[in-house]
C-alpha cells in the first residue's frame, strides 16, 4: 500500500484543487450502488463485508455504513451471513464479485484507496488546530493508519495545500492553529473574494450543471435532519467552489483555496460534540443565491452570498467556543502537544 501515491504529487488547479475529500463509505456506497443499477452486480451476489474492505483498502465500519444505505434503497437484503445480497433473490455464492464489476482497476480502491485515509486526518488535524498549535508525528501518522511513510507524507502535503498542516524545511510538521482569530481572517478573506468571483460567474454556469445544483438541494432540504455529512460536502463544493470555479479568474480562484479549511469545519466540531446535534440547516441561504444565479441577478447573487458567509462566520465561531468547553479527550498518538 505504500507504493499508492507518487512520492511527490502534482497539485491540481482551479475548482478540481478545491474538490472535498468525501468519505469510505460515500465512495463505496456510490461504487456498489453503480454496479448494482447497471446491472454488473446480478441478483443474488453476496456481498461480503471483508471481501469489499479488501477491495476498498478500507476497514469494515464504512463497508457496514455503506450496506446500510443501499438496504436502505431497496437495492440490497440482509442474509445470514456477514454481508448483504443483491436484489431479493437468495444468495447464489456461485456468482463472484471481482473488482472489475465494482469498477475498480486490479483490486485497488477509488484514488488508490487513500482517500478515507485523508477523511481521517482531516478530521483530526481540524479538531486538534481548534485546541492549539500541536506536532504530528509522520512514523506515527503511517503507523496508526497502517500505510507507509510515502501515503503519509503524501497526505500531510494534501493537507498543506488547504493549509490544515505546516513544514519549514526539515522541520517536523504542524498543525495550524484554527483559533477565533484564524477563523475570523478567513472569513474575512472568503467575503473579499466569493462575490466577486460568483458575480464573474453568473451567466457562465452550464444550465444543466446550475439545475443538477439545484436538485441535489432540494434533495437535502427534503432528507434533513438525515444528511450526512459527505452530502455537506457535496452542497458546500456546489456553490463555493463548482459555482465559483466558472469566474476567470483563476488567481483568486487559487487565493480561494487557502479557506477551504473553514468549509470543513463544521461538519467535524458537529460530529464530535457531544450528543452528536443534527446538523445546523443553511439550504435556505444556498438556494437564495443559486436562484438569484439562475434569474442572472448578479447584484441579489452577490448580495445573498455575502449573507450566507456572514452567517456562517457567526456559526463558525459559535461552534468553536462550545467545542473548546467540552473539554475534548486527547487525539490520537500522531498528533503531539
Amino acid at each position: 500500500m505504500s507504493g499508492g501515491l507518487k512520492a511527490k504529487p502534482s497539485e491540481p488547479h482551479g475548482p478540481a484543487a478545491l474538490a472535498p475529500r468525501r468519505p469510505a463509505y460515500a465512495r463505496i456506497g456510490d461504487a456498489l450502488r453503480g454496479a448494482i443499477e447497471t446491472g454488473r452486480l446480478a441478483p443474488g451476489c453476496v456481498l461480503a463485508e471483508s471481501a469489499i474492505a479488501g477491495m476498498f483498502r478500507a476497514s469494515r465500519s464504512p463497508v457496514r455504513q455503506a450496506f446500510a444505505a443501499l438496504e436502505g434503497a431497496g437495492l440490497v437484503h440482509r442474509f445470514d451471513g456477514r454481508g448483504v445480497v443483491v436484489g431479493g433473490a437468495a444468495p447464489d455464492r456461485r456468482l463472484a464479485v471481482t473488482p472489475d464489476l465494482i469498477g475498480l482497476d486490479g483490486g485497488r480502491g477509488a484514488d488508490e484507496g487513500w482517500e478515507p485515509f485523508y477523511y481521517e486526518l482531516e478530521r483530526d488535524v481540524i479538531l486538534a488546530s481548534l485546541l492549539g498549535r500541536v506536532r504530528v508525528n509522520e512514523v506515527a501518522l503511517a503507523r496508526h493508519l497502517g500505510v507507509g511513510r510515502t501515503v503519509a507524507r503524501n497526505l500531510l502535503l494534501r493537507a498543506q495545500g488547504v493549509g490544515l498542516v505546516t513544514k519549514e524545511g526539515n522541520g517536523p510538521w504542524r498543525v495550524v492553529p484554527l483559533d477565533r482569530t484564524r477563523i475570523e481572517h478567513l472569513y474575512d478573506l472568503r467575503l473579499t473574494l466569493e462575490p466577486p468571483l460568483l458575480r464573474a460567474a453568473v451567466g457562465r454556469i452550464p444550465p444543466g450543471g446550475l439545475a443538477a445544483m439545484e436538485a441535489r438541494l432540494a434533495g437535502a432540504i427534503a432528507a434533513l435532519p438525515a444528511l450526512d455529512s459527505a452530502g455537506l460536502d457535496i452542497l458546500e463544493n456546489d456553490l463555493h467552489v463548482a459555482c465559483l470555479g466558472h469566474g476567470p479568474n483563476t488567481e483568486m480562484a487559487e487565493a480561494l483555496r487557502r479557506t477551504r479549511c473553514v468549509l470543513v469545519v463544521g461538519k467535524h466540531i458537529q460530529t464530535a460534540l457531544p450528543g452528536r446535534p443534527g446538523i445546523e440547516p443553511f439550504m435556505e441561504e444556498h438556494r437564495r443565491v443559486l436562484q438569484a444565479v439562475r434569474a442572472g441577478d448578479r447584484d441579489g447573487a452577490c448580495a445573498a452570498l455575502a449573507e450566507h458567509l456572514v452567517l456562517s462566520k457567526v456559526k463558525a465561531l459559535t461552534r468553536l467556543r462550545d467545542f473548546q468547553r467540552s473539554q475534548p479527550g486527547p487525539g490520537p498518538a500522531y498528533l503531539i502537544p
